[in-house]
């Protein structure tokens, strides 16, 4: 295995008061050392679970949903809904000795009473640093005593994982004990998203994963973190089917941006709409194989077309990596960091290759926002609106060439949930009036009017409907 890298030194905790940890730590560095022998491996992973243990946690998230009653019963004025508490459990990973936790977003989303249990079974109160719906991973915090070190699990962010290396998957999935599975690594860089824009390829993995280790860890043979895993994909079930796992590169990004103080990751975009490459495209551009990114369009003054590719480029590495399809490219240039540079090998419409640099960069919020939660005796009201921008088009997993036009963020009780608009939607008219920014939808909505026709976009269709005021 290649010589350990340099990790980014010590990191500076920003909390939600505004201070800073008293004493960050760095991230712990990956172990390379495997086994003396094919023999030694093969006999017991018990020196590999000893070291890794201690970083696996429990993790429970405490809800309160309220529970609904019979509405037969609701009709005769019998029966409020009442509020319960609801309990999830998962497990998670410490991956910084002063007290940082990663787990799964889906674990812990809507809890409002964390615990993380530790290995020697102390349990902590813990709160919630960063939240990534977008690849499925949250941050934790959880104050350990004063000058106390806890076990932690090393990322191993290199590229030498390989199909049919041996893993592990370790988690607490029940609260009663930790759970071992051993597998081997089936298939690198699946996009189970077929837009690419998830904002993860995952690790495909034959190690069991039990119900409850979402967020558990997934390790290699140097008992270092390669994968957090997410969910498993199984016909019966049960815990044997494929197991996925988020990359260690992308847990490290998300953990990097919580302890900095960040409260959302920023990613870079391509600013291109590409195709994958299919057989017939191949043979006509001279193509061995089926694959790579071809760029059907350009977004004006982005990053693509800055780095100079034209419509009709074919992106066939980035990085010195193979480019699978058109999800492929668009994970790999989201998981670098703004400001780095992508290096891409290109074919031309003509035959040549070229090398290109794109420069990595988020997507610009142009226009700004103006975020608006509308109100009044209209179809809108209670519904959260913005102005449509790459940024929000990204931030919402949209096309970014959808065009102007605003978008419901979020919809709360009231006659626009009752309507029927849902988050994503983008209004287009109203009344004959066609909606381009959020100060458009404000002025159609503020007059009384008797009935209403709202013509909204939803998956790439747009759909008419009309409602009484």
């Amino acid at each position: 295995m290649p010589a350990p890298r340099a990790l980014i030194s010590a990191l500076v905790l920003t909390l939600a008061s505004g201070q800073a940890l008293a004493q960050p730590a760095a991230f712990a560095e990956p172990t390379r050392a495997p086994p003396a022998s094919a023999a030694a491996m093969k006999s017991s992973f018990a020196p590999v679970v000893q070291r890794a243990a201690p970083a696996v946690v429990n993790i429970s998230a405490k809800r309160v949903v309220r529970q609904q009653v019979d509405p037969f019963w609701q009709m005769f004025g019998l029966g409020v809904p009442q509020a319960r508490v609801a309990q999830s459990l998962g497990s998670g990973v410490i991956v910084r000795a002063d007290g940082i936790v990663v787990t799964n977003n889906h674990v812990v989303e809507g809890g409002q009473e964390i615990t993380v249990a530790l290995n020697d079974r102390r349990e902590f109160a813990a709160r919630v640093l960063l939240a990534d719906p977008r690849t499925d991973l949250a941050v934790l915090k959880i104050e350990v005593p004063a000058g106390e070190r806890l076990k932690v699990l090393a990322m191993d962010d290199s590229t030498d994982t390989q199909v049919g290396d041996l893993v592990l998957a370790i988690g607490d999935p029940f609260g009663v004990g930790q759970t071992v599975t051993n597998g081997i690594v089936s298939a690198l860089n699946r996009i189970t998203d077929p837009t690419g824009e998830g904002g993860s390829a995952y690790i495909q993995t034959d190690a069991a994963i039990n119900p409850g280790n979402s967020g558990g860890a997934l390790i290699d043979m140097d008992g270092d973190l390669i994968g957090v895993n997410s969910f498993i994909l199984s016909r019966s079930g049960t815990s044997s089917g494929v197991g996925f796992a988020i990359p260690a590169a992308v847990v490290r990004r998300v953990v990097e941006t919580a302890v900095g103080g960040g409260r959302s990751v920023v990613r870079p975009w391509l600013g291109a709409r590409t195709q994958s490459v299919t057989s017939e495209m191949a043979r006509s551009l001279g193509l061995a194989l089926p694959q790579g990114a071809m760029v059907a369009d350009l977004y004006p003054g982005g990053p693509a077309s800055r780095a100079g590719l034209r419509s009709g480029d074919v992106v066939l590495q980035a990085d010195g990596r193979s480019v699978a399809d058109a999800a492929d490219l668009n994970y790999l240039v989201r998981n670098h960091r703004p400001g780095d540079s992508v290096r891409l090998s290109v074919r031309r419409a003509d035959g040549r290759d070229e090398t290109l640099t794109l420069r990595a960069e988020a997507a610009p919020a142009t226009p700004p926002r103006d975020e608006r939660t509308i109100a009044g005796r209209n179809p809108f009201a209670g519904a959260t609106v913005v102005n449509l921008s790459p940024a929000v088009a990204d931030e919402m997993g949209l096309d970014a060439f959808t065009g102007a036009g605003v978008l419901i963020s979020s919809v709360a009780a009231g006659p626009a949930q009752s309507v029927g608009l849902k988050r994503g939607d983008i209004v287009r008219e109203v009344n004959g009036v066609k909606i381009g920014s959020v100060r458009d939808l404000t002025a159609a909505t503020a007059g009384q009017v008797r009935t209403w026709r709202v013509t909204i976009e939803r998956d790439g269709r747009q759909v008419t409907a009309t409602f009484s005021g």
